[in-house]
């Protein structure tokens, strides 16, 4: 991911106003929260996961205050990832430099085992910091690619972590990304609208993968 310069402190004021926009419970009685991602190739709706509470609410506060609606995807690589959530790329000029822009603090590091870079996971970016804390605002959609049942061996090997066989099935079928496995916060992921990963991760590219015509997000809370 690119890297950002952050302070770090941590804002959850306002968060109350969401609690009436999800129907769903899941297994501790916790209301499931849905976004949509509107862009000119089509949406996306995404699932937030409540094993990732300082995430799931540092995202909802910031689409509730519409502060993604009109950034950019600003880093898009095919075969990979597409990224997004600068706050500099809002009326950015063609050709400026992005991926450097912060709200000032950074988020506690959520990993959890069972959540992983599958294609349309939904993680937070990050800079360099010891203790792999996310961005507060950017974030990335995994593309990835499908993985064959013998590279894990050698991958985890190279990772030095194991993968679950759970995990290797999905990479092997739907695809993603392994080796940022544990090294990158997933909160969410895509449940509608994966083909529109693709059509975004396919668009030409300039200088640090910035496509070349700019592709706008709208970001909303929905009931699902």
């Amino acid at each position: 991911m690119k890297k950002f310069a952050f302070l770090f402190f941590f804002l959850f004021a306002g968060f109350a106003m969401f609690a009436q926009t999800a129907d769903k419970q899941d297994s501790n009685n916790e209301p499931t929260y849905y976004v949509k991602i509107e862009t000119t190739f089509g949406d996306m709706t995404l699932k937030l996961y409540n094993e990732t509470p300082l995430h799931r609410d540092n995202f909802l506060k910031l689409v509730g205050e519409g502060f993604y609606d009109g950034t950019l995807f600003h880093r898009v690589i095919n075969g990979f990832m597409i990224q997004g959530g600068d706050p500099d790329s809002k009326n950015a000029q063609p050709g400026q430099p992005l991926g450097s822009g912060t709200l000032g603090y950074r988020i506690p590091a959520e990993f959890r085992p069972n959540l992983f870079h599958k294609k349309g996971a939904l993680a937070a970016a990050r800079d360099n910091n010891p203790m792999k804390e996310s961005s507060a605002c950017q974030f990335y959609i995994v593309q990835g690619n499908v993985w064959p049942i013998e590279r894990f061996e050698q991958l985890a090997y190279q990772m030095g972590k194991v993968i679950p066989v759970e995990h290797q099935k999905v990479y092997s079928t739907l695809g993603g990304t392994p080796f940022l496995d544990q090294d990158y916060t997933v909160f969410g992921e895509v449940v509608e609208g994966l083909e529109v990963i693709d059509k975004i991760a396919a668009v030409p590219t300039g200088a640090m993968d910035r496509p070349v015509e700019d592709v706008k997000m709208k970001i909303t809370i929905i009931k699902k």
